[in-house]
């Protein structure tokens, strides 16, 4: 049985159970609301264009935030795989931030950048970063020795080893770390339009649960499970697996 076929199976599976458990009042519709009533709240997000807005809000921020995330962590990344001092000082800086949940930052952003879009984009920007550098840096370290050795054999060193050997043999690692770097800032922007003031997909979520729409509740939070899925799945995930299997890291 193909894994899309599974999918399928298992998720029509699971929302039979939950409507049944609905409609037998297994659990109490303002604790768990039934999948018609999220399909209709989401019909009518939809329908007067809310949810529209917010994706194409959240969208902007997380491509933005995305995108100097992949830029600052290559650069450190490198840095650090090329210079010993760099990475005994500020790896070691990297390594105890990485750890730190971005949305721990959001009270310092908003003193810094106020209730607005910069807070948010320096969330998501910090939650993509880490796992950026780390990848870039592991991948340029374990660059296989032979293919060094080769290359210095046949006259290239410095600048042109490193561009025409090193960068190329660390591509894998390049793109698990893009991969990281958007499940990372994906949540981080969901925890940091929790506390905006909209559009986007964390602020509708926030100001549902005020009003006790715990359908819209539910229907947002299935938005961001299946943007999350979809971009994984028929992005990164294909392009990771057609780079390992041109490296022959996978047959």
């Amino acid at each position: 049985m193909k894994p899309a076929v599974k999918r399928i199976i298992f998720f029509a599976a699971l929302i039979v159970f939950w409507e049944l458990g609905s409609r037998f009042e297994l659990w109490h519709e303002t604790i768990l609301p039934s999948p018609i009533s999220v399909y209709d709240s989401l019909v009518a997000g939809f329908a007067d264009m809310t949810l529209v807005y917010d994706l194409i809000a959240s969208f902007r921020r997380l491509l933005i935030g995305l995108a100097a995330a992949v830029i600052i962590g290559t650069g450190i990344g490198i840095l650090l795989a090329r210079s010993k001092t760099a990475d005994e000082t500020l790896g070691t800086l990297v390594l105890a931030l990485q750890s730190v949940p971005s949305i721990v930052w959001l009270p310092l952003a908003m003193m810094w950048f106020g209730l607005g879009e910069g807070s948010i984009i320096f969330v998501v920007i910090l939650g993509g970063t880490f796992v950026m550098i780390l990848n870039v840096r592991t991948g340029i370290k374990n660059v296989d020795p032979l293919f060094i050795k080769a290359a210095r054999t046949m006259g290239s060193n410095g600048l042109d080893l490193f561009i025409k050997v090193i960068i190329p043999a660390s591509v894998p690692y390049f793109v698990t770390g893009a991969r990281l770097a958007w499940a990372f800032a994906w949540r981080a922007l969901m925890a940091g339009e929790l506390l905006s003031s909209g559009p986007g997909l964390g602020y509708t979520l926030r100001y549902a649960s005020d009003f006790g729409n715990m359908s819209l509740v539910i229907g947002v939070m299935i938005i961001i499970g299946v943007v999350g899925a979809i971009v994984d799945l028929m992005i990164f995930q294909r392009i990771e697996k057609n780079v390992l299997k041109r490296w022959g890291l996978e047959t």
